[in-house]
């Protein structure tokens, strides 16, 4: 099979898809990969680090596009790269169709196969290529939030540990899942007060062993959210539900009651976002102001640090990535249940069953787009 890496456009996106060590495995595996120029330079691999582990250098994404079998990308297509798909061409990357209506048609026009990496599920029930992003993510989501807590940045001027006789900053955690743990486990390094709001009373007992006392875990109801968030110098908010997007946990009557000039750091913008005034931003432009809280919205924050989350994201996505090469995406996913749960996008037909109630379009079993 042919293996196609492009750069990645969207803003301040330094990741890449392949990085050499994944192309010499893809290679070694019997497959051939084109990578474009300059793909690697946020990770600080040359041309020549990839000419090195095998790879053919070409000009322009839309040589990778034109000649590749399976697309290995970052970030969801942009509307220059979704134009660039063809029918039954794979797209292996993060996809967040169910907050992008625009994306979805494009990838429903282009007749591809895309399987989103935010899908993908283990036998243990966990989302193994969404974890190492929600890892970074939630690890970024504290240290952003204690920076634009800083009044130069718009923030209530507070430190988020404090100091020996004044009050450390109050921290909310949204979610006790990946990312929000790593957002606490953070906090709590930082000596923030910490209180996390979670649903699942198995995660709350599991959280209840990690923490200890070092965090407050509370059940997650509308009164706990307003009183707790109402309360907050900073609000990470880290709810997820696979696929689908993100209940609105914070609306803006809540923001009116919370302490002026704190932050909300909303990680689960890929997903629409958990507060109701959330909308996306870039690593160009963070930030703004919804009645007087900071409200930072990047929808690729690990985006920031590249080259810890490049790695990190092709550990996860190589074992799956040489299963589609290997086997091909038909005998990949009919194999791989798994894998086959990220399947989203298939011939002109949605796959995926939340994706399809959230966009309001037709939804078809990934089953029976395989027999087909």
């Amino acid at each position: 099979m042919l293996i196609g890496c492009p750069k990645e456009i969207k803003t301040k996106e330094f990741r890449v898809g392949l990085t050499p060590t994944s192309v010499r495995e893809y290679v070694r595996n019997g497959h051939q990969v084109i990578v474009e120029t300059n793909a690697g330079a946020g990770i600080q691999a040359s041309d020549d680090d990839y000419v090195r582990a095998g790879a053919k250098i070409v000009k322009t994404a839309k040589e990778v596009f034109d000649a590749a079998d399976m697309i290995v990308k970052v970030k969801e297509p942009q509307p220059a790269e979704t134009a660039m798909l063809r029918k039954d061409q794979i797209l292996f990357t993060y996809l967040h169709l169910a907050a992008d209506p625009v994306q979805a048609k494009g990838l429903i026009d282009s007749g591809c196969i895309a399987i989103a990496y935010e899908t993908v599920t283990s036998e243990r029930g966990g989302l193994p290529l969404l974890a190492p992003m929600s890892e970074v993510a939630g690890r970024m989501g504290v240290h952003v939030g204690a920076y634009h807590l800083h009044a130069a940045m718009g923030g209530s001027g507070i430190l988020i540990g404090g100091v020996p006789g004044v009050k450390a900053a109050e921290v909310v955690v949204l979610g006790g899942g990946v990312a929000g743990t790593h957002a606490a486990k953070m906090a709590v390094g930082m000596e923030a007060r910490v209180t996390i709001i979670e649903k699942s009373l198995d995660r709350i007992r599991q959280l209840e062993d990690l923490f200890g006392n070092r965090a407050n875990i509370i059940y997650s109801t509308q009164d706990s959210v307003e009183e707790y968030v109402s309360q907050a110098d900073l609000v990470v908010g880290a709810v997820l539900i696979p696929g689908a997007l993100a209940p609105k946990l914070i609306t803006r009557e809540l923001l009116k009651k919370m302490r002026p000039k704190s932050v909300i750091v909303d990680i689960a913008i890929d997903q629409g976002g958990c507060a109701e005034t959330s909308k996306a931003t870039t690593h160009d432009n963070p930030t703004y102001e919804v009645e007087g809280i900071v409200h930072y919205c990047v929808a690729n924050m690990p985006g920031a640090v590249p080259r810890t989350s490049a790695y990190a994201l092709n550990n996860a996505v190589l074992p799956y990535g040489l299963e589609l090469a290997n086997k091909g995406w038909v005998k990949a996913l009919g194999d791989n249940k798994h894998l086959r749960n990220g399947l989203t996008v298939c011939k002109g037909k949605i796959t995926h069953a939340e994706v399809a109630r959230d966009l309001k379009l037709d939804y078809a079993k990934a089953e029976e787009q395989l027999a087909a």
